[in-house]
Order: structure tokens, then C-alpha cells, then sequence
């Protein structure tokens, strides 16, 4: 049985400020979190969300020391980038906090001490990786190897990127520290651990027994690892960026990050009001964590434990997660920079913000793995957005404007026909909350969709336009009726298109609705005076999708041309041997195809000794013309060979690129044919 609570309290996982924001996080995470928290507050209930930058561990350090700057500039710099890029999205966060605050140190602090006073920790004294040179332990990514499954350069100590297994530093083959370059050695270390197998009844009767109605990806995961056992958990690391371990004898060691962070929940919701317990200690609290597929572990199993050992606080009541969006077929990988970012996206098509949440929520990988496709997005906005949406707002908002000055008419009396329409979209109602109460956002969205195809429909069939010169009275009801259909909309598109929502209530001219009157048809009076109608969203043209398109093709080819290895060196040549090669430069004078072959281009070179004829096989890479002036690099000493009848004197030298290109070696500047490389 559902409970009834009195207030609700959002998180969203916090993005790390190593880097910006990309559509992966937005769909599996900020944009269904905003869809729910939006839809309570037009429910008037008493919600907050609360959310922040998560600035603390390795990758940070990591990304620091490349850059040559402090830990405190990078998380400067993208906690700025992710909060106006969430701003400019219209993610309606009551607070978004950062892990560095002060209010969020010292509620960290207090947190781990209250456990540590109670006895709740372990203290573990174990080996660790320890660089000399550098006089550091080495977190897990601060070794580099070779990985023992593909064989791999450069895997770290957790994982080998290029083959995606899971490592420890004891796999590594050859492991070096990437702080000296050096051996790691191993030393003993003292750390601390939350014993998680402690609270492992507790969580099966929790979750198992108590939470079956969790989404199955949620709830497999969290059996899984409660039937595997659980282990007790490192809450402290040797590391100088993070939250100092607050007790003696822990020097050169800070909180751990995994048990840094989920805090930051609590440091926000504390810095946003001084009525933060009542949002964290009281059982009529609804507390739903939005995340996703790879932090359910840490909020379903971790941070439920840590609140049932500090004592005061309630546990999650939901814990909706997704799975992964891909980008064009494939992984999206910041590493790689195969991602689609934020911040860029609202650079390239300002006023925009509503098409890339409606696509995102329309493709939101709720139950699977789901592909965002720059087609896709463009077709969901010119054949739904546009067509649908768009075409139905501005035809009953022009035709009022054209029939009636833009005064609302009085509506007559109803036909069969406009109470079916009516009955259709009220029925709508129940269906778009539950499936939103429920974090179905793609089937909610299409609920709220619904309105505006039931309205163009309704608007189709009745063809005020034609009507106007035969029965004008009826006209003013068919208007009314699609009026009052568009006011509706501004209210069920609220929670998925905030933008568009406020854009239609401008055009009526009228202050926002709650959400008690959705399915109301008596939104509008009669002689209210409507706005100036305009367009509530504009046809993408190809072009500038195809923009998009050659932009990932580029990260392609560039990530494509990183995983190639140089081949290998060949045998040894002695500098006798390399003394009988005879290179020049030379200038290519004719060139053409050679008939009935696909790769061989006959060309007339002067070699500065004498005018040849060349053979080569490159007319899949280079045109005849192209060629033609082009000085090059000839070894004019190999023995001739024919070709379908033609004698070749000489290789033109050439190099293949990682994309499989051929490339013609060419003096930096123009010189005289015939001069010689050596």
C-alpha cells in the first residue's frame, strides 16, 4: 500500500567536475529528476531538489597534474560549466551545491566521527602500492601497465580501457607509478572500512522484502550483490585532495570519495534551509535518489548503510535508475570525446532547450540501452514538435486572432463529436500521472503529447476554416474547445518542455495553471484577449544536422588514428645499404589513369637527371589532375618493372595514415628538381 507523505526530497548524483555535462547524464539522470520534481511542485506539494558538483578523487588530481594546474582550478572550472549549462537547460535544481564548500566539509566531518566515535568502522592495516621517487601511496589510477587480458600499454590499476576489463594493480604487467615513472613498491597502510556485511539483513529485508516495486534493473542489481555477499568498504585512502580523515594518527589521508559525495546530499539540502532535518529525519519524507546504472550500488547498498549506522536518517524510498544512452551506435566515451556536450549543444542551437529534452526523454534508456542519433532528434522535431505541437497551437491561436481579434468566443452548445473529444482528454489525466508517479517519463511524455493530437484532430476534422462562411457560430465553439485544449497543454508539457510551456502562456496572455485544472475546459473565459501567436518551434534543416554529422565523423577518425600502433621496426640495414638508395626530388609533370584498372595512375616525372614514367597505384587516393605540378620524393635507382605493359622507373614514397590515407612526401618548401635525400 502506497503511503502518503508529506514532502519530498529529490537528489540527482552529482556530476563529477572533472569535465562538462553531455546528453548520457542528461537522459539518464537530470532530465527525468526534473520531469518529477516539476510535476509535484504544479501539484503543490512540498518538494525540493537538491543536487551539487562532486569534487573530490583521483581523476580530479589526475586531470590536475596534466594540466599543470591545482585540483581547486579544474573543479573551478567545470562546476561554472555544469551549473549554467543546467541553468540554461531549465533543470530546476533548489540548490546545486559543490563538494569543496565548507558547510560540506564539516557535514562530512561530523558524519564520519559520529561513526567513528560509535565504534561503526573497522580499522584495517593492509599492503598498498607505494611510489618511492614520489613518496606517495598510488590510488589505483596512478599505476600504468600492461594489461594481463589484451595486452594493452597504458591500462590503469582499476581498468584497461581499450579491452574494458576489470583490473587490480596486482594484474598489471610491468606496473609503474604515473607520478615518477617508477617500480611501485608495496607498504603498509591503515585505513578504515564501514563493515557492509553488517548491514546486509537489513538490506535484503529493506529492499528484497520491502521495495519489490523498484524498477528490475534496480532491484536485480542491489540481489545480486546482497546474494554475492558484501565486503566491508575502504572509507579513508592515502590522497592530499579530499576531506581530511578527521581523527589522529590519519595524516596524508581524506575521506574516500564514494563516501564523500552521497553526504553532499545532506551539506546541500543544509546550506539551502534551516529546515533541512525535516527533509532528512522524518518518516514523512519522501526521499527519491535519481541516478544512474552505474551508481546504484553506491545508493542502493553503501549510503543506506552509512545512514542506518549514523541512526538519524531515513532511507530512499525509490531509487529510479536508467540504463546507458549511446550516441550513433556507439558508446558514448568522454575520454574519447564521442559524446554530445551540453554546454556546446546550447552554443549550436540557441533556443533550443526544449527539442534536446524532448528527444532525450523520448529516447530515455528507461529499461534498456537506448541510441540518441542526430536524425532521430531532428525528425522527433520537425514530425512531432514542429508538425504536431507546433501546427495545432498556432492554427487556434491564428485562427482567433484572424476571426475574432483575438478574443476568446463564447462556446455554444457541444456536439457528440466535441464531447468525445472532451471525454478523450480528460481521460488522459490519470493516465499521465500515474505513468510519471510510476518514472515512466517516455510514456508520460507521450500522454502529454496526446493533447496536442487529439487538438489537431479535433481541429482537422471540424475545418473551422471552411465553416466560417456557412455556420460561424459553431466556429466560436470549435475555437473555444481548441483553446482551451491549448491551455491544457501549457500545463501537461510543463514538467518535460518548461520553455515551450511558458511560450504558449504568453501567447494567451495568462498566468500560470496548477495542475488540479488539467482536463478543465473552462481555462480561458470568453472575451479574454489572447497574446500575438507565433511560432512555437522551427523546422531543423539538413544541413545543420549534417554539421553535427561530420563533426562526430572527424572525433572518429581522430580516435580512430589514437588506437593505431606504429608497425614495427624491421631488420637492421647497415649504412652501406642505406647509401645505395638514390632519393630525389622530383616533379611530376603528366599524370593519368592507366584503362581497365581501378588503382593505377601512369605518370611523366622529371627527375631533374632525366624524364620517366612512373607507375603507381594510388588513383583510389588522388585524381590525375591534382597531381599534375606536385613536387614529390622518387628512390630513382629501383629496378624498372612493367605494368599491363608499361615500364616503371622508380617508386613515388609515399606514408598511410591511421584513417588508411595515402599521403605524398613532399620537401617543406619548393626546390630544384633532381636534388637529392640523404
Amino acid at each position: 500500500m502506497s503511503k502518503d507523505f508529506k514532502r519530498y526530497l529529490i537528489t540527482s548524483a552529482l556530476p563529477y567536475a572533472n569535465g562538462p555535462v553531455h546528453i548520457g547524464h542528461l537522459a539518464g539522470v537530470y532530465i527525468p529528476s526534473d520531469i518529477y520534481t516539476r510535476y509535484l511542485r504544479l501539484r503543490g506539494r512540498d518538494v525540493i531538489s537538491v543536487c551539487g558538483s562532486d569534487e573530490h578523487g583521483v581523476p580530479i588530481t589526475i586531470k590536475a597534474k596534466k594540466e599543470g594546474i591545482t585540483p581547486q582550478q579544474v573543479v573551478d572550472r567545470y562546476h561554472a560549466i555544469i551549473k549554467e549549462s543546467f541553468e540554461k537547460l531549465g533543470i530546476s535544481f533548489d540548490i546545486y551545491s559543490r563538494t569543496s564548500s565548507p558547510v560540506h566539509a564539516e557535514t562530512a566531518s561530523a558524519f564520519f566521527r559520529k561513526l567513528y566515535d560509535e565504534g561503526k568502522f573497522v580499522e584495517q592495516t593492509t599492503e598498498q602500492f607505494y611510489d618511492e621517487e614520489a613518496k606517495s601511496f598510488l590510488a589505483d589510477r596512478y599505476i600504468v601497465g600492461t594489461c594481463p587480458k589484451c595486452g594493452a600499454e597504458g591500462a590503469y590499476g582499476d581498468q584497461c580501457e581499450v579491452c574494458g576489463s576489470t583490473l587490480s594493480p596486482d594484474e598489471l604487467v610491468n606496473p609503474r607509478s604515473t607520478l615518477s615513472g617508477a617500480t611501485p613498491v608495496k607498504r603498509e597502510t591503515k585505513h578504515w572500512y564501514l563493515p557492509l556485511d553488517q548491514y546486509e539483513q537489513m538490506l535484503r529485508e529493506w529492499i528484497l522484502e520491502g521495495h519489490k516495486e523498484w524498477k528490475s534493473n534496480v532491484y536485480g542489481q542491489c540481489k545480486s550483490w546482497l546474494d554475492g555477499g558484501l565486503m566491508p568498504r575502504a572509507v579513508s585512502r592515502d590522497l592530499d585532495w579530499g576531506i581530511p580523515v578527521p581523527v589522529e594518527g590519519a595524516e596524508g589521508k581524506v575521506l574516500y570519495v564514494w563516501f564523500d559525495a552521497p553526504i553532499g546530499y545532506i551539506s546541500a539540502t543544509k546550506e539551502l534551509t534551516p529546515d533541512w532535518e525535516k527533509y532528512w529525519k522524518s518518516e514523512d519524507t519522501k526521499l527519491v535518489h535519481f541516478i544512474g546504472k552505474d551508481n546504484i550500488v553506491f545508493h542502493c547498498i553503501v549510503f543506506p548503510s552509512m545512514l542506518k549506522a549514523h541512526g538519524e536518517y531515513i532511507l530512499p524510498e525509490n531509487v529510479p535508475s536508467n540504463e546507458f544512452l549511446n550516441l550513433e551506435g556507439n558508446k558514448i566515451s568522454t575520454s574519447k570525446n564521442w559524446a554530445v556536450w551540453l554546454h556546446e549543444y546550447l552554443v549550436d542551437f540557441p533556443g533550443k532547450e526544449d527539442v534536446l529534452r524532448y528527444a532525450l526523454c523520448a529516447t530515455a534508456p528507461e529499461t534498456k540501452d537506448n541510441d540518441f542519433t542526430w536524425k532521430d532528434y531532428q525528425a522527433r522535431n520537425n514530425n512531432e514538435l514542429v508538425a504536431v505541437l507546433g501546427n495545432f497551437v498556432n492554427r487556434a491561436l491564428v485562427l482567433t486572432k484572424k476571426y475574432y481579434d483575438g478574443e476568446v468566443p463564447a462556446c455554444g452548445e457541444l456536439t457528440d463529436y466535441d464531447r468525445d473529444t472532451i471525454a478523450e482528454l480528460s481521460s488522459i489525466k490519470a493516465s499521465l500521472e500515474s505513468n510519471i508517479e510510476n518514472y515512466r517519463f517516455r510514456e508520460a511524455l507521450k500522454d502529454a503529447m496526446n493533447f496536442a493530437r487529439i487538438g489537431n484532430k479535433y481541429l482537422a476534422d471540424s475545418e473551422p476554416w471552411k465553416l466560417i462562411k456557412t455556420d460561424a457560430e459553431r466556429v466560436k465553439t470549435i475555437l473555444n474547445i481548441a483553446l482551451q485544449i491549448t491551455a491544457n497543454i501549457a500545463i501537461a508539457i510543463e514538467p518535460f518542455m518548461p520553455f515551450s510551456a511558458a511560450k504558449i502562456l504568453n501567447m494567451l496572455a495568462c498566468e500560470k495553471f496548477g495542475w488540479e485544472q488539467l482536463g478543465a475546459m473552462n481555462l480561458l473565459a470568453a472575451g479574454h484577449h489572447i497574446g500575438e501567436p507565433s511560432l512555437l518551434f522551427e523546422k531543423i534543416e539538413d544541413d545543420v544536422i549534417q554539421k553535427q554529422l561530420d563533426r562526430l565523423e572527424e572525433i572518429a577518425k581522430q580516435n580512430k588514428a589514437a588506437e593505431v600502433k606504429a608497425e614495427p621496426q624491421k631488420a637492421e640495414c647497415s649504412f652501406d645499404d642505406f647509401q645505395k638508395m638514390d632519393i630525389r626530388v622530383s616533379t611530376i609533370l603528366e599524370a593519368e589513369k592507366l584503362p581497365k584498372t581501378k588503382k593505377l595512375l601512369k605518370l611523366t616525372i622529371d627527375t631533374g637527371i632525366d624524364k620517366r614514367t612512373i607507375v603507381s597505384g594510388i588513383a583510389e587516393h588522388f585524381s590525375p589532375e591534382e597531381l599534375v605540378g606536385k613536387q614529390v620524393l622518387v628512390l630513382v635507382n629501383l629496378a624498372p618493372r612493367d605494368f599491363k605493359g608499361i615500364t616503371s622507373q622508380g617508386m613515388i614514397l609515399m606514408a598511410e595514415d591511421a584513417t588508411g590515407a595515402l599521403r605524398l612526401l613532399q620537401p617543406n618548401e619548393k626546390t630544384n628538381a633532381g636534388a637529392m635525400v640523404g
